[in-house]
């Protein structure tokens, strides 16, 4: 039996950056790049839900995308659920779910039972395999009596919980979840953390790896957390070990004390750092500056 969900091992990953005209035509065959990931070292626990805090371009996103094979590493590597990512890629994809804020990846003008029955198909679930787990996720989710409109009419709320339901149409063993909350009012995201906890986690048995912008939202709901800055892991431990290590009376002051900078809930508005300002632009030429070719870090 497997004791880690997920596990990493120096995972780095780098993207090339564009240079402009002039540094072109004087460093034609110099290579620059940046690391979004660099040296992470995780180990996720079955069951577990691990959350994963920084400011905006601190490397959450690249990270998530390593892990579900959205992408490959540059260096190290990582194995979800005993597979290993670079090496048994199509494994991975069938043992996990991913859950994201996204209303655009679903069909507005299809039901909510038929939106997840197309998903269904997908993952390979047809007739009665795909009505009885669609099924079972709407009664899950509580959307069993609005299973048949549509979903343009559904609020915030529900789409989010569709989006939770989608996520669970393979029956993974762990999920992602990329900000559950953004976007509902707090009465609705208290209840969508509830839901998570007490559903997904507690009843279903699923590996959670949760990225928020949110520190009451990680305080509440994980049982560890990992700060990210600048594509490094500045520390790990329960929201307990993490501020009483400190002797810091909140998460916010324990995210200020590792990363320099103060959080902002929903993202952070501080300057960028050198290193975020040279993932947005590139290396600025005499001509025209270079960039990164529409990548989100």
């Amino acid at each position: 039996m497997l004791e880690y969900s997920i596990e990493t091992y120096d995972i780095t990953k780098e993207f090339a950056l564009q240079k402009g005209f002039t540094e072109f035509l004087m460093h034609p065959f110099r290579k620059d790049e940046i690391a979004a990931v660099e040296k992470v070292n995780i180990k996720i626990g079955k069951g577990e839900l691990f959350g994963i805090l920084g400011p905006n371009g601190a490397g959450k996103t690249t990270l998530i995308k390593l892990l579900c094979t959205l992408i490959l590493p540059t260096e190290g590597t990582a194995y979800v659920n005993g597979y290993d990512v670079t090496e048994d890629s199509k494994k991975v994809r069938k043992s996990i779910g991913f859950i994201t804020t996204d209303e655009r990846s679903f069909y507005w003008r299809l039901t909510g039972r038929q939106n997840l029955k197309f998903f269904a198909s997908l993952h390979n679930y047809f007739s009665d395999t795909a009505r009885k787990r669609v099924d079972e996720l709407l009664n899950i989710v509580g959307l069993k009596d609005r299973a048949d409109d549509k979903f343009l009419s559904y609020s915030t709320g529900m789409k989010q919980r569709m989006a939770i339901a989608r996520g669970l149409l393979n029956d993974p063993e762990v999920v992602f979840m990329d900000e559950p909350t953004k976007g509902l009012d707090p009465r609705r995201a208290q209840n969508l953390r509830g839901f998570v906890k007490e559903q997904i986690v507690k009843e279903q048995g699923k590996t959670i790896f949760l990225s928020t912008h949110h520190l009451g939202e990680a305080e509440q709901l994980c049982d560890r957390i990992a700060i990210i800055d600048e594509g490094e892991i500045r520390v790990i431990g329960s929201p307990e070990e993490l501020k009483s290590a400190l002797d810091k009376p909140t998460l916010e002051a324990v995210f200020l004390h590792y990363t320099g900078k103060e959080f902002e809930e929903g993202g952070q508005k501080q300057p960028y750092s050198e290193r975020r300002r040279v993932m947005r632009e590139g290396r600025r030429g005499g001509m025209g500056g270079g960039r990164i070719g529409g990548i989100k870090f």
